[in-house]
């Protein structure tokens, strides 16, 4: 892991926050940071995470700070997920992150530039509700970009387990209706996971107690020798939150189609192929520990033989998983780049 380095102040203008209220009475937030004229970018985080993540200041340089060398209006999406906002504790599925939150949002960020189209980059379940939100109709977008999920969610074996024996309907069962992050040594319940993450052969895991409950509820989410410790133990902990146990169903149900499927079962976005002729952009790591590679080359294989193929570009970074591409010390020079080519090829 790389050292720690000292927090510092981003160079980033004043955050305009701007609340919006979706079909179903739900507040998600957007935060625009105005350095420019290019996009909108529109950006969301995994699931659990707050949209912040995108510009924390334990890096030398954060994607937003990035973007606005290069004349970026971007705007950070806190989707009902999200543990800045009240909804994180309420019960949901994908289904509404991708038809209720992402066209809210995108709306508004039109509404408010007057652009007729805008990009949009979702990293992993920010990604996936993207991408069913085109086939379930978003109206508004340039171009997309998926970062380590889009269509395809396909794990490594261990979620694949957890997906199969239908955990998350055990814990509902048992009257379990969300799992956080936090860790209370003097709960018995985080002293229990605790001791268990302790007892299993994890060795790539973080060595602190809060890093091992992220793994024990959300997976394999870094690569944590890419990101400094200062990242690890100040910005990490304080940008994941709770998960809700019909979110975690539903995500099981689609990890066991190997596909994008509503919360029925039924495949209501794939079958709509037409609605992602647009330029789209898939980018993930080699490590991907979380959503293993081959899912997001099976969404790049399918919309290539169902459109033209020369709407879509496909990126594989060495030495990088999951969310390190995002959090790492040297991202700037290792994966920024490939981010933000495939952006200006469609302002």
């Amino acid at each position: 892991m790389e050292s720690a380095t000292a927090v510092r102040t981003p160079d980033l203008p004043r955050a305009e926050v701007h609340d919006v209220t979706t079909s179903d009475g739900t507040e998600v937030r957007l935060t625009r940071y105005r350095m420019g004229s290019k996009g909108p970018l529109v950006m969301a985080p995994g699931y659990g995470n707050a949209a912040r993540a995108f510009a924390v200041d334990t890096v030398p340089k954060n994607f937003v700070e990035y973007l606005g060398e290069h004349g970026y209006d971007v705007w950070l999406l806190d989707y009902r997920a999200s543990p800045d906002l009240p909804s994180s504790w309420n019960q949901f599925t994908v289904d509404d992150i991708a038809l209720r939150d992402w066209p809210a949002a995108i709306g508004h960020v039109r509404a408010q530039t007057g652009s007729d189209t805008v990009q949009a980059l979702g990293h992993c379940v920010g990604g996936l509700s993207l991408f069913m939100a085109i086939g379930g109709g978003l109206e508004g977008l340039r171009s997309a970009t998926f970062s380590a999920l889009a269509g395809h969610p396909i794990p490594t074996f261990g979620n694949k387990v957890r997906a199969g024996v239908r955990l998350a309907s055990l814990f509902k069962a048992l009257g379990i209706h969300g799992l956080n992050t936090d860790y209370d040594r003097r709960a018995l319940q985080d002293k229990a996971v605790e001791l268990l993450m302790r007892a299993l052969p994890f060795r790539h895991v973080y060595d602190s107690p809060v890093a091992r409950r992220i793994y024990f509820v959300y997976g394999d989410v870094f690569q944590y020798e890419n990101i400094n410790r200062a990242t690890m133990e100040e910005a990490v902990p304080g940008f994941f939150g709770n998960g809700n146990i019909t979110f975690f169903e539903h995500i099981s149900l689609m990890i066991r189609a190997s596909a994008a499927r509503d919360a029925h079962g039924k495949d209501v976005y794939l079958s709509n192929l037409d609605a992602y002729r647009m330029p789209i952009n898939f980018l993930t790591g080699e490590n991907n520990r979380m959503f293993v590679p081959r899912g997001l080359q099976r969404s790049y294989e399918t919309l290539r033989k169902a459109n033209d193929p020369g709407l879509y570009s496909h990126h594989v970074f060495k030495d990088y998983a999951h969310l390190d591409m995002w959090l790492g010390t040297n991202a700037e020079r290792d994966t920024f780049p490939t981010a933000l080519a495939e952006l200006e090829r469609h302002n």
